[in-house]
């Protein structure tokens, strides 16, 4: 089908999930991932139980899927960064060619994010933080308002800590490392705690757990949020991340190009999906059953939170190991039955698996956590990352992410206005 081709009964029809399938030569669980990512909305026609689709709607992503496909100016393509850091194939993800998971489950978070830094291993490295820049951190933040979301907090930790350091416009590999080893944690201490009197001893995983719950940890639990933070430590070129790219680029200091990262990961499509599934968890063990709650979310025409992945066409490979060390903790019994009635409730119309924000919603509601706790161990994880794209991004031409607008406004020359 060419471009200027449109989708049988393009005008006003709607399709059914096989003619979509077939519209965008996909298979038919393929279109539900896209309704889950958004791309698509799908409606029940009364009295059916069929989901049917917009046919320009269809239309409309069949040909931004060809664009995409033959590499046309503005389709995104031509903006493809060649990165040694991660992979994600065939439902499964690696850090520098190395089983991400595996990584996850048998080194600790410090551990796995020297590996994306360097390429070695370095057993048992433990992140700490300088006074000063703890101190100065802790300044600020306490400064903000009580409701301040955590990743404002972050933010505004980060920015304090880069005023503390002289040598942040240093951008040579070893000076970039020495802030990634020290900002991370500087970030954990700069956040409130829930336990008053907590020491800030060990690795990270237990100095953040402290600032996300007042319940004593165990070590099941404590091994739940060390392995989460090394499984998100990257996963390729997120919005996130490419935005700290874009900061490196233009040669932001490390501190600077973390800020832009903490600022894209606030929008609620981006960082903020395990706190709208903790919330749901919450209620269907409220209400003892998922079905009004998934009936309430589609009826306000949500999408349900914690399922389908963009790059998965099966189960995240992160939800899988954390779902697997969650079943090891048996508080978490009540939220991991929880989150398996979503799961099997949604999939009676669309076969979607469930995400690794689903996974640490199911951890941070068996753990006491507030729904804000799942956006925080993403941020904190992640900085480690970004920091190693940031390094990478040094090593390229600067400002080379630029690309060209795509004029469509009224053509020169216009009239001066009034």
């Amino acid at each position: 089908m060419r471009d200027h081709e449109p989708v049988p009964g393009s005008s006003g029809h709607r399709l059914t999930t096989r003619e979509t399938a077939e519209a965008l030569g996909v298979k038919p669980e393929t279109v539900y991932a896209y309704v889950s990512r958004g791309l698509l909305t799908s409606r029940r026609e009364p009295g059916g139980r069929a989901s049917t689709f917009d046919a320009a709607e269809v239309d409309a992503l069949a040909r931004r899927n060809r664009r995409e496909a033959a590499g046309t100016p503005g389709s995104g393509a031509d903006l493809s960064v060649r990165t040694r850091l991660t992979l994600i194939d065939d439902d499964r993800y690696y850090f520098r060619g190395v089983d991400a998971t595996e990584l996850a489950v048998r080194h600790s978070y410090e551990e796995v994010a020297e590996w994306l830094w360097t390429g070695r291993l370095t057993p048992g490295v433990t992140f700490t933080a300088p006074e000063a820049s703890v101190t100065v951190a802790r300044r600020a933040v306490d400064a903000l308002p009580e409701h301040t979301s955590p990743t404002d907090r972050l933010r505004v930790a980060a920015i304090a800590a880069a005023a503390e350091d002289p040598l942040r416009f240093d951008l040579s590999e070893e000076t970039v490392l020495g802030t990634g080893r020290t900002l991370i944690p500087t970030l954990v201490a700069a956040l409130p705690p829930a336990r008053p009197g907590h020491r800030d001893t060990g690795p990270l995983a237990h100095r953040l757990w402290a600032r996300l719950t007042g319940r004593p940890a165990d070590e099941a639990s404590l091994h739940v949020l060390d392995t989460a933070l090394a499984l998100l430590v990257d996963h390729d070129l997120a919005a996130s991340t490419l935005a700290v790219r874009v900061a490196a680029s233009a040669r932001a200091h490390a501190y600077a190009a973390v800020s832009a990262g903490l600022g894209v990961l606030e929008g609620p499509l981006h960082g903020a999906a395990s706190g709208l599934a903790h919330r749901m968890l919450l209620e269907v063990l409220d209400q003892g059953t998922a079905v009004p709650v998934i009936a309430d979310e589609l009826r306000a025409g949500r999408r349900i939170p914690g399922l389908g992945h963009r790059l998965y066409a099966g189960e995240d490979p992160r939800a899988r190991v954390l779902f697997g060390l969650l079943e090891q903790v048996p508080r978490a019994e009540p939220a991991l039955l929880a989150a398996r009635d979503v799961v099997a409730t949604t999939a009676r119309h669309a076969p979607l698996h469930a995400n690794v924000d689903l996974a640490l919603a199911v951890f941070t509601a068996s753990s006491g956590m507030p729904a804000t706790a799942g956006e925080t161990i993403f941020a904190v994880a992640r900085t480690a990352g970004w920091i190693a794209h940031a390094l990478e991004e040094y090593g390229e031409r600067p400002l080379r992410m630029r690309p060209s607008g795509h004029y469509v406004g009224p053509r020169p020359p216009q009239p001066l206005p009034g």
